[in-house]
């Protein structure tokens, strides 16, 4: 496939959640349809060394429209195998990009268990950590089996919900052009599911549950349902860490705080846009709220956007002066593999 051509396929890929929240998508799917899915392959890389080598294993969480690998490039562009090369057992999770965080949790659950079952060791614990609608993808996963789950670390994380998910919601419900809108959106999650490997008959793509997920409304109803981690109902924003462990699952976050971050990602605009639209005089990584984001214990805001949280695209994060005293995106998730280590998780 020709490189302009791959290129524009990852765009569309690598967003997360801009590019979900231009649906809406009638339909319904129960828990009962949250399928078993295929188990997730370790991340193979040369070890250079035993920074990142967690007791337990990571697991890496995609977003909104998010995949593992498409055409041989990450999600967590270059995160995986850094990970893995530092001596960290890694493996990157494969759930529906666009459902709701129920669904895809149990989806999920179902890919520990298998993880578990071939290890052999039936008491096996998992490190999560999600970005965007993963976060609380695994927040359900760590509420409903904490047993199986030693944390949770968001990065970027969904779980306020956002108000760009609210000025979507606003489009009416069974309008022409909601169908319409629906079935492209549709027809683009089953083309990155071919690239990527998924099954739509095991991974179902319900987008509408994913927008309902994503509201503010939708994040207020998962807190009260799953609040472990998560700073009070009604707290400030000053107020940026939640409780640090709950039945025995510790929890952590960070977030990204600037939505244009480098004049040659073609992304920051859209970042940019829907910045000042959706976010205006408030702290945010072009998509989410950071104050919004908070889970456990808070380990930082960054100069990212939303795509930049994962490395994303290709590695075009924040440039200049920047880059000579602030953290890149490989190097957070270097450092929260290491403080997991010195934890014994």
């Amino acid at each position: 496939m020709p490189r302009k051509r791959n290129s524009r396929l990852l765009r569309l890929a690598a967003r997360p959640v801009c590019a979900a929240l231009l649906f809406s998508l009638a339909g319904a799917t129960s828990l009962s349809q949250a399928a078993i899915t295929d188990t997730p392959q370790q991340v193979q890389a040369r070890v250079t060394s035993s920074e990142a080598k967690t007791k337990n294993p990571i697991v890496l969480v995609h977003g909104l429209f998010g995949f593992d690998n498409v055409l041989g490039i990450d999600y967590f562009y270059r995160i995986p195998e850094s990970l893995a090369g530092a001596g960290a057992k890694v493996f990157v999770a494969q759930v529906s990009g666009a459902n709701s965080s129920e669904i895809r949790g149990e989806q999920l659950i179902q890919e520990l268990k298998n993880l578990r079952a071939l290890s052999g060791n039936a008491s096996l614990k998992f490190n999560l950590i999600g970005h965007s609608q993963g976060a609380p993808t695994a927040r359900y996963v760590a509420a409903v089996e904490p047993g199986m789950i030693a944390s949770v670390t968001s990065v970027g994380g969904a779980n306020g919900g956002s108000k760009v998910a609210d000025l979507l919601r606003k489009i009416p419900e069974g309008s022409a052009a909601e169908a319409l809108t629906a079935q492209a959106l549709k027809l683009a999650m089953l083309l990155i599911g071919a690239v990527s490997g998924k099954d739509p008959s095991e991974l179902p793509e319900v987008p509408l549950n994913a927008l309902n997920s994503l509201t503010t409304a939708g994040g207020a109803a998962f807190d009260k349902k799953f609040p472990q981690g998560r700073p009070a109902a009604g707290s400030s924003c000053d107020v940026k860490s939640g409780p640090a462990e709950v039945n025995g699952v510790r929890y952590y976050s960070w977030a990204g705080t600037q939505p244009l971050t480098n004049a040659f990602d073609a992304s920051d605009v859209a970042m940019g846009g829907l910045s000042l639209v959706a976010y205006p005089g408030e702290t945010n990584d072009g998509l989410l709220a950071a104050c919004t984001t908070r889970l456990g214990t808070h380990l930082g805001d960054y100069r990212q956007n939303h795509l930049d949280e994962v490395n994303q695209l290709f590695g075009l994060t924040y440039a200049g002066l920047w880059v000579l005293f602030e953290k890149k995106p490989i190097q957070l998730y270097l450092e929260q593999a290491a403080r997991l280590k010195s934890v014994n998780l």
